[in-house]
């Protein structure tokens, strides 16, 4: 019998995924895929909102991780430490459709039918539904559901480069029925671009934690069945209902 202190613990970790998976979607890396070539004065801002109108669909490969700053005890020249990492495979469809598939170190799934949203735990061997419009009311779904702009949605800014990148800001417009003026988790969000194509996303939240996403192995455009991202619970598994 499992504990019951463990399913508000993996409650929390599934909502974190949530609202990292819907944003990481803007990281895709099409290894399969000619992109265009940019000039070395092409803006990052630019390159992103070029991406975001060209791709359709995807599949490949994430590395997740959540990072912490050295505690007072601990080496303080050795960067950010890992605390968390997952990693796994997703696909996308716009608007609206995709799966966040965890498969170490634990197996867990987020899919997105267009309608309803189902989280599906396989050690608790439990399926959480819910409306789509809901549950990704606090992530920044614009940038995956959004028919062909970040704009409606953010504000782009240039940031630095870095580890030969050109990172671009994300703010999100001021919402004025939200707390602080934002739906969103986090008080950072940034993208890392590289000759039209994003190559890493990092968030950053109100306590200073910070999750970075890399993606790898990418196909971009391509053909998915039409049932590639329905879901039913296996026989016996326990299954939620939320409105």
């Amino acid at each position: 019998m499992k504990s019951s202190i463990v399913l508000p613990n993996k409650a929390i970790i599934l909502q974190r995924l949530l609202s990292v998976a819907v944003t990481a979607f803007l990281v895709l890396t099409p290894l399969a895929f000619s992109s265009p070539v940019f000039a070395d004065g092409e803006s990052g801002a630019e390159q992103l909102r070029q991406f975001v109108r060209n791709s359709k669909t995807a599949e490949g490969e994430f590395v997740q991780q959540q990072l912490r700053a050295p505690k007072a005890n601990e080496p303080q020249d050795k960067g950010l430490k890992v605390v968390r990492q997952t990693q796994g495979r997703f696909v996308f469809q716009r608007p609206g459709r995709f799966i966040w598939d965890t498969q170490k170190p634990y197996e867990q799934k987020l899919i997105a039918d267009g309608k309803q949203l189902i989280m599906w735990d396989k050690d608790l061997n439990q399926a959480t539904f819910r409306p789509a419009g809901q549950a990704l009311a606090t992530t920044p779904a614009a940038i995956l559901f959004g028919e062909a702009s970040l704009d409606q949605h953010f504000d782009l800014f240039e940031g630095e480069d870095r580890l030969g990148m050109k990172w671009v800001a994300l703010v999100p417009k001021k919402n004025p029925n939200a707390k602080n003026g934002s739906d969103l988790p986090y008080t950072k969000i940034s993208v890392g671009m590289i000759n039209g194509l994003p190559k890493a996303l990092e968030l950053i939240d109100g306590l200073g934690s910070v999750v970075l996403v890399t993606l790898d192995k990418i196909q971009l455009n391509v053909n998915l069945p039409a049932n590639r991202f329905t879901f039913a619970p296996p026989a016996g598994a326990e299954v939620l209902r939320l409105n």
